[in-house]
């Protein structure tokens, strides 16, 4: 019987509304592809990922939102989510280069506990025009969908980042 990585993760619930995947894409970290899950250190993540996403039309845009939903810490997330990238405009079969970066990207780099760090991606009816400051701490996926008329998510992936010198089991 297989389970949703992102149900398992506490992903769909904390972050996101269950959806359903209607797209395709990749999150690449110093040429290794992301699965759901996995577990990476902040000197693995230091440099923004590549980002892909497949499919066959330029005309057709994404936004990517990367956040955190552990900050500070796991068992006392109350900056829940914090927002480590923003980017706007992508087109479909190229990559978050292509796109337009509204919020810069920030490294991981936990401090207590086992963090999760998701990716979502939107796909856009219209180019979009945002506006974004001061957003890092108390990010909200949701809110922030709706705001700019984004809908569902059309696909999420999601990493685990401790210290560099962290030990531990998972958090669920």
């Amino acid at each position: 019987m297989s389970r949703d990585p992102l149900v398992v993760g506490n992903v769909i619930g904390d972050v996101l509304d269950p959806f359903v995947t209607s797209a395709a894409f990749r999150v690449i970290y110093n040429s290794k592809e992301l699965t759901n899950g996995s577990e990476l250190k902040p000197s693995a993540v230091a440099k923004e990922p590549r980002v892909e996403i497949r499919g066959h039309d330029m005309r057709t845009l994404y936004t990517l939102v990367m956040v955190d939903p552990d900050a500070p810490s796991p068992s006392n997330p109350t900056k829940r989510e914090h927002l480590h990238w923003l980017v706007t405009d992508i087109p479909e079969t190229t990559n978050t280069t292509f796109g337009n970066e509204i919020v810069c990207y920030e490294s991981p780099r936990p401090t207590a506990g086992i963090h999760r760090f998701v990716f979502v991606l939107f796909r856009q009816s219209v180019r979009q025009t945002i506006d974004a400051p001061g957003w890092r701490q108390n990010f909200n996926t949701k809110d922030f969908s709706a705001l700019y008329n984004l809908g569902d998510p059309v696909a999420a992936m999601f990493f685990n980042c401790q210290r560099e010198n962290g030990c531990g089991g998972r958090r669920y």
